[in-house]
């Protein structure tokens, strides 16, 4: 279940509670949920029962016992809670995590990416070699978004996400970036493309950007973390194959007892952490390209990919020593791969190369 699946939800119960006069007050057009601002308040939260309670006339945690009533069992949501004035928050239970998975594998390049359908296949593909050179000399865009290396590749990556966004036509104008003393082909000569396009497209707007002497292959880069990362998901898949085994969304919590059978523990905090950054994906494409802003989608893919290793290190996707493949390891596979297609469909929008191997 992505946010804007969960929020047509709570404005069908919304809508649900006016016309069944549980509730006297004007549907509003759209609810906004997004993750709580501290861990172990659910996956999601909303503050709808505090804007509603004005024009109900009612306590705020009145309003959300109306909403908790008709949202509880929903299908996709394992429990909604009441916190504090009266914010909702939404725990969603496994088997939304299994269709998540099961919607990123079957959409592919075209998840978070609406222009994806119009481009030739070959387009779509992440190569090890970054797909740029468009913009080399920035001539393209530096008019638009201002003189220098970091408006050339601002300018060419927010027509990229503002098209997959679903945004027609082109957009004058652009925030007001910080300059760098350095022209690109220098940047890149020095740093490398991926290492360039990074630190130019990492910093809000407003804020310099850090050039480093050289590129660091670690772990403390952040653009090595999601390439690594990628590249991580990758291996998991061809590891699994030389198994014998293939990726299958399910559960991916520990089986409940020892063996093969059925029944599995709840899927983990860090399950839920990673199926969270995913489902917001497309949202966050969609606000990168509304704010003009590409370092959110930046900033998404390293948590993303921090993420990833977190859940990783709970449940490891392949078998270990003499263990033979269950489903778990099927169903984790699966939320591997989905982790890997949301990385590149993000590198891919950045001009940022999603390696196979690193």
């Amino acid at each position: 279940m992505t946010p804007a699946e969960l929020s047509r939800t709570v404005l069908r119960s919304v809508r649900g509670a006016v016309e069944e006069r549980e509730l006297s007050v004007p549907v509003p057009a759209r609810i906004v949920v997004q993750p709580p601002p501290r861990p172990g308040c659910g996956d999601y939260a909303s503050n709808v029962a505090l804007q509603l309670a004005k024009s109900a006339g009612r306590p705020a945690r009145e309003v959300a016992e109306i909403l908790r009533k008709r949202l509880t069992g929903t299908a996709g949501i394992d429990r909604v809670e009441i916190a504090g004035p009266g914010f909702l928050n939404f725990t969603l239970g496994d088997g939304a995590l299994v269709a998540l998975v099961r919607d990123v594998l079957a959409q592919g390049p075209a998840y978070g990416d609406r222009s994806a359908g119009n481009r030739p296949v070959a387009d779509l593909v992440p190569a090890d070699p970054a797909p740029v050179g468009r913009v080399s000399t920035g001539r393209a865009s530096a008019g638009r978004f201002g003189p220098g290396a970091r408006a050339a590749v601002v300018g060419e990556v927010l027509e990229r996400i503002g098209a997959a966004a679903g945004r027609t036509g082109r957009a004058d104008g652009g925030p007001a970036l910080v300059p760098v003393p350095e022209d690109l082909a220098t940047l890149t000569a020095r740093l490398g493309t991926d290492e360039a396009r990074w630190i130019l497209l990492r910093p809000a707007a407003h804020d310099p950007v850090r050039v480093p002497e050289r590129p660091v292959q670690r772990e403390s880069n952040p653009r090595f973390r999601v390439q690594y990362a990628h590249a991580r998901t990758r291996a998991l898949v061809r590891n699994a194959a030389d198994l014998g085994f293939l990726s299958e969304p399910g559960g991916v919590g520990a089986p409940a007892a020892d063996g093969g059978g059925a029944e599995f523990r709840p899927a983990p905090a860090s399950a839920h952490a990673l199926h969270t950054l995913l489902a917001g994906h497309p949202s966050v494409v969609e606000a990168a390209a509304r704010l003009r802003a590409p370092d959110r989608l930046v900033r998404h893919l390293e948590a993303t990919a921090d993420a990833f290793f977190r859940w990783h290190d709970d449940c490891p996707p392949l078998p270990v020593g003499e263990q033979k493949p269950l489903a778990v390891h099927r169903a984790r596979l699966a939320l591997a791969e989905a982790t890997g297609t949301v990385l590149a469909n993000g590198l891919r929008l950045l001009g940022i190369s999603a390696p196979e191997h690193l």
